[in-house]
């Protein structure tokens, strides 16, 4: 690992030689304009720009046009280049942080060395010590011949509306000819004539709101069973159609004094809850409460994160990534040497040569098989090392380890180290929570990282450790998680985006785009017609929120389940969990593991 000068210095010196062109990818655009800025300090602003959707499309076109005329030495870019156009010659890619999934890499080194006869060549740079992990996996993954599995979007009903009211802009149809036709699309080849017939009703009543009668854009004539447009639904498919949603910023605000901090991008802020530490500018806040576009924070005093300020924006690891690490680390345990004996640096005599043998064979296996340099292999094997020595196994997809710990002012945290990916822990731990809740009727903190899930509850409860493995029932864990994922911040802006979508709220009006706070204001007002337990009083509710049976609320509950976090994954482990299949640990520990949350530095351990 290298400190962000080390890895200024080693970007300087690749761009200027032997490269003409570099192109360097990084997952958010804050770090894209903060990367740019320092490497414009360095190397000249007229040899340096970026490129991300948050720019203007002139700005773009013309980070683009500059670069495919060979005018920019290096592009700091988002995934908005990662596909599509054409760039140009470029003979270098430098991908920042791990790449997240095999196949996004792939694609990204394959813009360099694009021609007849070129090579595709490029550099990871790892930003912390678990991405150098998944960085080395990826490298290995790629020499296997391994890819990730295409996930096809099964039946979205929001875009089968939006596509619904634009065919039928176009020209009327028969109620059965019109079902055959989407059924030949495959993600609608399952498509039910209930489910079907639903959206239709959805779109041809609409919704009566305070502002009047609105989202109906078809005449339904269910006699004769004859579809035709109303007349505003050609000008509405063409102003306010598309898939992407629209993500608003949200403002950060330090209570108790209401001080302004700065802004967040929203899809960082829907992914995060009370509790959560993230760093903004120089500082570290602990996430108090969200409502209104309003990210409620304290001063954390210096605490480490809990959550990567990226973890929001920059994608989750795939499962097969998730596969390739767990297969690393397999590798790297199976030739591990003797670690009974774990000393720190300062324990070491002066003069005296720690005895380093117990790791050679791991080393020269990343080095020799993998094709990993010298020093990022001796880092990846000292740390996960080190974990084994703390926990007595490195946490695979077979070995699961629960740790627990007092902190400083004695409050208990509780460590899950499931290296599944961000998507199935981020499904674990929300369930956690709410079962924690119910059981012990206390709002504990939850983070989820793609290793980790930490839970933080307070020092009177108490426990047996092991019990906690049996909290969740692979039978009733998604009832529970959509009553969890009901009170998180997710919902409410995929509600949103798929009302959006499927035209049900509207993205531009009168020839301008309608502003954030109104497009919230009127994502309510639905929620509040269709969905009324949504936006109760939690005291006036008895038991669970009663789901209504509607096309936008069972699609926003999908979305929550299948693309923010993985339940269907999450139902398997917890199927092997009972079975047996998976070995189960719990330690009791004084301090946190080295392969912890929050560890973003080299480990100070060594073993001899």
């Amino acid at each position: 690992m290298k400190s962000g000068e080390e890895v200024y210095d080693r970007l300087e010196l690749l761009i200027e030689s032997p490269h003409k062109t570099t192109l360097i990818f990084v997952h958010t655009r804050r770090l894209a304009e903060r990367m740019t800025h320092n490497l414009a300090n360095r190397m000249g602003k007229e040899h340096v720009t970026a490129h991300h959707g948050s720019m203007s499309k002139e700005l773009r076109l013309d980070a683009e046009t500059r670069l495919k005329e060979g005018h920019l030495k290096a592009l700091v870019a988002t995934a908005s280049l990662e596909l599509g156009i054409d760039i140009g010659g470029i003979d270098l890619v430098c991908q920042i942080g791990s790449p997240r999934s095999i196949a996004s890499f792939i694609q990204r080194v394959g813009r360099s060395g694009h021609h007849v006869g070129g090579i595709p060549k490029g550099i990871v740079f790892p930003l912390s010590l678990d991405e150098l992990a998944e960085s080395i996996a990826v490298i290995d993954a790629i020499k296997r011949g391994e890819l990730d599995e295409l996930i096809i979007p099964e039946k979205p009903i929001d875009i089968l509306a939006q596509q619904l009211v634009a065919e039928l802009a176009g020209e009327d149809y028969n109620e059965d000819t019109l079902y055959e036709l989407v059924k030949k699309s495959y993600p609608f080849r399952n498509l039910e004539r209930k489910e079907f017939e639903g959206i239709l009703t959805m779109l041809s009543e609409g919704y009566t709101t305070r502002r009047g009668r609105r989202g109906a854009y078809i005449h339904h004539d269910v006699i004769n069973k004859k579809l035709r447009a109303r007349k505003n639904a050609r000008l509405t498919a063409l102003i306010s159609g598309g898939a992407i949603p629209d993500n608003f910023d949200y403002d950060v605000i330090m209570e108790p004094t209401g001080t302004f901090v700065g802004t967040i991008n929203e899809d960082f802020a829907i992914e995060s809850l009370p509790g959560d530490i993230f760093q903004l500018g120089n500082n570290s806040w602990r996430l108090l409460k969200i409502e209104n576009s309003k990210v409620r924070v304290e001063d954390a005093k210096g605490a480490p994160p809990t959550i990567p300020f990226w973890l929001g924006e920059a994608p989750g690891r795939t499962k097969e990534m998730s596969e390739a690490v767990c297969r690393i680390r397999d590798e790297i345990s199976n030739r591990l040497g003797n670690l009974d004996n774990l000393t720190k640096l300062s324990d070491l005599k002066e003069g005296e040569v720690p005895d380093e043998s117990w790791k050679t064979d791991a080393v020269m296996w990343l080095t020799d098989e993998v094709g990993i340099g010298n020093d990022a292999a001796d880092q990846l094997v000292t740390y996960l090392a080190a974990g084994k020595a703390a926990l007595g196994v490195i946490p695979n997809h077979k070995t699961l380890v629960m740790e627990h710990f007092f902190d400083e002012a004695g409050d208990m945290h509780l460590v899950i180290h499931s290296p599944f990916g961000s998507r199935l822990n981020r499904a674990w731990g929300l369930s956690l929570r709410k079962r924690f809740c119910r059981k012990f009727n206390f709002e504990l903190q939850a983070a989820a990282t793609e290793d980790n899930i930490i839970l933080s509850l307070g020092s009177t409860h108490s426990f047996p450790l092991e019990e906690v493995y049996q909290y969740l029932n692979p039978k009733t864990v998604r009832d529970v998680l959509i009553q969890a994922l009901l009170d998180a911040p997710m919902f409410e802006v995929r509600w949103r985006w798929n009302a959006s979508r499927a035209f049900a709220i509207l993205r531009r009006q009168g020839g301008k785009k309608v502003p954030p706070q109104i497009q919230r204001s009127n994502s309510e007002d639905l929620i509040a017609l269709i969905f009324p337990d949504q936006l109760a009083c939690v005291e006036n509710i008895q038991g669970e929120r009663e789901v209504p049976k509607h096309p936008l609320v069972d699609q926003t509950i999908h979305d929550c389940l299948t693309e923010a976090m993985d339940i269907d994954e999450l139902e398997a482990l917890l199927t092997r969990i009972k079975s047996g299949e998976i070995k189960l640990l719990a330690k009791d520990l004084r301090e946190p593991s080295p392969p912890g949350p929050g560890n973003y530095q080299c480990p100070t351990l060594r073993l001899s």
